[in-house]
């Protein structure tokens, strides 16, 4: 019951990140559809593969497929996103998009129903959790240029890079069968690569690795700018 209520739930995040970052608006850009027409088919793609149990194939090594999902974006698109600051999407919705993060309280519930090992499920979930929550008061600073806005909105930037990553690591390294396992707690995260649960490190994860990228990017940008004009007022 409950993974039919995450599959329900994941879906509609993505439907709702998909909206937010790359909205239908009359007279978009080609560059604006091709980038909601990409976002659609990459979940559409992690749903597919992950129903058919792709991510858990015995032909390749435990961890290599996903590790695959979620380092190839990232690859593909990171240095795109980097120098576009994001295709253009404003600073405050890169941000706002991460309150859905709060949906990794699912991490926990998992834990508690014995179907992932407790380091691994608490630090994805509380991670996840304060990334979300944290998200609201910074969109609010961005919005409102309080004192110290780009340091806040940075600081917090790391933080949901880092939760993402350690997730990652802690994921494989307590998958069994995995090579470069080092944690042996029971159960393990088998559970991770099984749908719908999948489709978090399928898209979910480089999808928001993507948007940290970007926000790293545009603070840079504005950093620089707003020395530029400093410069020309002195």
């Amino acid at each position: 019951m409950f993974d039919i209520v995450a599959t329900i739930s994941l879906t509609g995040l993505a439907a709702v990140l998909v909206a937010t970052l790359v909205p239908s608006e009359p007279g978009s850009s080609a560059l604006r559809k091709r980038l909601r027409l990409g976002m659609s088919a990459w979940f559409i793609a992690a749903v597919v593969l992950g129903a058919l149990g792709a991510f858990a194939s015995p032909v390749l090594p435990v961890g290599v497929a996903v590790g695959i999902a979620v380092f190839a974006p990232l690859i593909v698109g990171g240095v795109v996103v980097a120098r576009t600051q994001g295709h253009g999407i404003p600073l405050t919705t890169l941000v706002a998009v991460h309150i859905g993060r709060i949906l990794g309280a699912s991490f926990l519930v998992l834990y508690y129903m014995g179907r992932l090992p407790s380091t691994f499920a608490h630090s994805a979930g509380w991670g996840d959790i304060a990334t979300g929550v944290l998200a609201i008061p910074v969109v609010w600073a961005i919005r409102n240029r309080v004192t110290g806005w780009r340091w806040i909105t940075g600081a917090w930037n790391v933080l949901g890079t880092l939760d993402l990553l350690t997730a990652v690591i802690l994921a494989v390294g307590s998958a069994p069968g995995s090579m470069v396992r080092f944690i042996y707690e029971t159960p393990g995260s088998g559970a991770v690569v099984s749908f719908p649960w999948v489709l978090v490190p399928a898209f979910f994860v480089p999808l928001y690795l993507l948007t940290h990228l970007a926000i790293f990017a545009r603070l840079a940008h504005t950093a620089h700018a707003s020395r530029f004009e400093a410069r020309l007022a002195a």
